[in-house]
């Protein structure tokens, strides 16, 4: 951004700068413009897009040529006072990926590798934003990495950039966000993630508007005669055709194709040695009229052919003209095509005229064609400016907030709501909410941030269907609402019910709405209702939400109705009976939920549930997920209907993606789900023996029962930091507690004193190592006892072998990559293996 507060940008692959003159109109600086072909980048230069001549940059972006030219002009606009780009847009070649394109070849898919050029060039520029825009299979096309791996580009944008960017990629159809022409495509959006929680991708996508008809866009221009360049308008004429295909398409009414002629003659064909041969009928959107009141097909590159697809005026006996064109993929009438304005381009003589359109036509139209239309990336560029514009209170400035209007207070949070003072974005408003909130204790009830909810939604499946249902079955303050607003603003009717427990919750929720737009196609409902025991008439397409992760106390009323109508009755976790619920009601179920469910014993059953079912996402979010908490945290995304398939991983904290077979990581071998399981983990796998201990951890003894000083009959508490690497014990100053030996006779831990049968090893690490029990002493809580299922005396290669790198790494894959809530129970203590024939047995 410049110091007046000027945006600034780049574009690569820019062609005539169409798409990117949208950020011109904005108000938006050029730093540089790439594009391949001379003739493209003189158009730009008709259009100043650039300040400075040398940010017209032509040449291939695979050259370090071109892109240290790039590089030149970011510095020189560095010292000039733009402190970063603020966007970098790509439209990378798509050869070999549309799917007009049938003859996909590795030739393909190294041009496609250009995509990797632009994130090159996204590395080492850091925009604040980024935009690739492509055709619909952008996403899903290989491409070659830098390391020679055949990868989906839109796997490789997120692998290359997640580190940095909250990355959206989703496929839309234009003519609902600013074209007025259909062009369904392929946009991913990154956002750099030092916005955090204030912009996301779905932020700065442009708002669903209706699609106009071709009588909405281009009726009132003039009627034209057979060549003629309208007078006042040099851009409102067409290239005409052979006169013997003027029958072909002359009595053709909207609608119809002249394929569809009685009359032979009539029906597009050639003469051969004198024969009449028929043209064969590939696509009936060739040779065929169109219709006034529909909505505007795509704008193809040989759009001056009767041949090519929907390029027939509903009434006159033409193709479009440039003008009507240009209108169809919203370019405004400012932009020029060549080097004179409009004004002196209508004066000049029909020759004159007819020798500019002979050089520049066909250049013209193919570039409107394959543009990006202008509309879409303007509404882009009005989406960043007005996000740029605003202030985002930081958690410590929304603190103050609570503080100085004493939010606390219901009366005050709700007068707060309603006006607004500080004219607050939603999302801090539903921050303000959440942290407002006196149950969210109780309710364990605790605000998603908004880069937790985009990547949610960002996974969600598409609907083929004109109605979809959805349900969210812990609304609270309904942070996921305005995400799925945008998620399905295309949808015909989308009907969206809103369930919580808490009357407190409904109550601010329904002031929350009334500041955010609601789509037309939307109607909401807000249920005040105990969503475990609502009774539910109609199936959903979608349950989403954050269910909460308590357990149901014994002061619950209806604890006995919960659990008899639970499939898991060996967990009181309020989410594991969410999710068993939105399983039996909804088609698709995205919840999130504590990680714990992968691998702690209380969710087996609840495995059992999801083995059986379509597991299609899973996104960890570890410790990041909600501010203030130190659980960790994921989102399950499944298909209740289907069988399981492919699961795709995600960890946020790693930005690691993996595709896994369902099968392999849901392995009833194990006792867990072992998401990040591979080759490595499975080679160490294959040399242990599991299943070896069971597991035993204090729960009595506490500080009060411990003193610091060693006493004449006391005994030595053994904690996690006094087992080390080397696998041996140390006293550790103003650490280490003692507790006095006749109390601890009173305690079920003492049962181990002395026992030279067991092992010790740290409850909570992801760095395990274990020590035979130590004569004296007790292990507390942090400590875990494993004891032999069978009499066992491990080796001291096998004691070590816990505390080795490989081993480690293993177990950290066991653990799923976790680094909180990593007890050694019943599950986890399957893991600690016993080297295949390294074991001496007691006689």
């Amino acid at each position: 951004m410049l110091k007046n507060g000027q945006l600034t940008y780049v574009t690569l692959f820019s062609s005539a700068g169409v798409g990117c003159y949208g950020f011109k109109v904005e108000g938006f600086k050029c730093v540089a413009t790439n594009e391949l072909l001379t003739k493209r980048m003189d158009i730009q230069k008709n259009n100043n897009i650039c300040e400075y001549e040398s940010g017209y940059i032509v040449g291939d972006l695979a050259t370090d040529k071109v892109k240290n030219k790039i590089y030149e002009e970011v510095n020189l606009w560095a010292k000039k006072g733009n402190d970063r780009v603020d966007v970098l847009f790509a439209t990378p070649p798509c050869q070999g990926i549309s799917v007009i394109n049938h003859k996909k070849n590795e030739q393909d898919i190294n041009r496609n590798s250009l995509v990797v050029e632009s994130i090159d060039v996204v590395k080492k520029i850091k925009p604040r934003i980024f935009i690739f825009e492509n055709v619909m299979a952008f996403q899903k096309t290989l491409c070659i990495s830098p390391d020679e791996r055949i990868i989906p580009i839109g796997n490789y944008i997120k692998e290359a950039l997640g580190e940095d960017y909250i990355i959206t990629g989703t496929v839309k159809n234009l003519m609902n966000y600013g074209s007025n022409s259909s062009r369904t495509r392929s946009v991913v959006i990154g956002i750099d993630k030092s916005f955090k929680n204030n912009l996301t991708p779905l932020d700065i996508f442009p708002d669903y508007e209706s699609e106009k008809t071709l009588r909405d866009v281009i009726y009132n221009f003039p009627a034209l005669s057979w060549g003629e360049i309208n007078d006042h308008d040099f851009y409102h004429a067409f290239r005409t055709y052979d006169t013997r295909m003027l029958p072909w398409i002359s009595d053709l009414k909207e609608g119809q194709s002249a394929f569809d002629n009685q009359d032979p003659k009539k029906r597009p064909h050639r003469i051969i040695n004198g024969k009449v041969v028929e043209n064969v009928k590939k696509n009936r959107d060739k040779y065929t009229r169109q219709r006034w009141d529909r909505f505007i097909h795509c704008v193809h590159t040989r759009n001056d052919q009767l041949a090519a697809q929907n390029t027939i005026h509903p009434e006159q006996d033409r193709v479009y003209s440039i003008r009507e064109l240009m209108a169809m993929m919203s370019i405004p009438k400012s932009f020029k095509w060549v080097n004179k304005d409009l004004s002196d381009l209508n004066k000049l003589s029909d020759d004159e005229k007819k020798s500019i359109y002979k050089s520049h036509e066909l250049t013209i139209r193919a570039c409107v064609g394959e543009a990006v239309p202008t509309g879409f990336i303007s509404n882009i560029a009005k989406k960043i400016k007005a996000s740029f514009d605003k202030t985002y209170p930081s958690p410590t400035e929304i603190n103050k907030i609570i503080a100085n209007y004493n939010l606390e207070s219901r009366v005050m949070l709700k007068d707060f709501l309603s006006n607004n003072p500080l004219d607050l974005n939603i999302s801090s408003l539903m921050r303000i909410t959440e942290l407002c909130n006196a149950k969210r204790e109780e309710n364990a009830a605790f605000y998603t941030n908004k880069f937790i909810v985009n990547e949610i939604v960002s996974s969600l499946p598409n609907f083929n269907k004109d109605t979809v249902r959805i349900i969210e079955p812990s609304v609270g303050a309904g942070s996921f609402i305005p995400f799925i607003f945008k998620k399905y603003d295309d949808v015909k009717n989308v009907v969206l019910d809103l369930v919580d427990i808490d009357a407190d919750s409904i109550e601010t929720l329904k002031l929350l709405l009334k500041k955010i737009n609601i789509p037309n196609n939307f109607k909401i409902n807000i249920i005040h209702e105990d969503f475990l025991t609502m009774k539910i008439e109609e199936k959903y397409d979608l349950a989403i939400g954050n269910p909460p992760f308590s357990k149901v106390n014994g002061k619950c009323a209806k604890k006995g109705l919960y659990i008899d109508q639970a499939i898991n009755k060996e967990t009181l976790n309020l989410s594991a009976m969410f999710l068993e619920k939105c399983i039996q009601n909804s088609e698709c179920v995205s919840l999130v939920l504590n990680k714990t469910i992968l691998s702690n014993h209380e969710f087996r059953i609840s495995r059992e549930i999801l083995r059986k079912i379509e597991i299609r996402n899973i996104i960890d979010f570890g410790r990041y997920g909600f501010t203030g908490v130190s659980i960790e945290t994921m989102n399950l995304i499944v298909f209740p209907k289907n069988k399981p398939s492919k699961t795709l991983i995600y960890n946020m904290k790693h930005n690691l993606q993996m595709l896994q077979s369902q099968e392999y990581i849901t392995d009833p071998t194990f006792p867990c789900f072992v998401i990040y399981r591979d080759e490595t983990f499975d080679l160490v796998a294959n040399k242990l023996n599991f299943d070896c201990f069971n597991v035993y951890r204090d729960r009595q003894i506490t500080k009060k029962m411990t003193s610091a000083y060693p006493g004449k009959n006391s005994l030595w508490v053994l904690k996690a930091k006094n087992i080390t690497d080397d696998n041996s014990v140390q006293h550790i100053q103003n650490y280490d507690q003692y507790i006095d030996k006749k109390s601890a006779q009173e305690l079920s831990v003492y049962k181990f004193i002395n026992d030279t049968s067991v092992y010790l090893t740290p409850n909570m690490t992801y760095n395990p190592r274990i020590v035979r029990n130590v004569p004296n002493t007790l292990a507390d809580g942090s400590t875990a006892t494993l004891i032999p299922k069978t009499p066992t005396e491990l080796t001291e290669k096998q004691i070590a072998y816990f505390s080795s790198d490989e081993y480690r790494k293993f177990y950290s894959i066991a653990r799923n990559l976790s680094t909180q809530s990593i007890n050694v129970d019943k599950s986890s203590v399957f893991f600690y293996g016993i080297l295949k024939n390294d074991t001496k047995l007691d006689s």
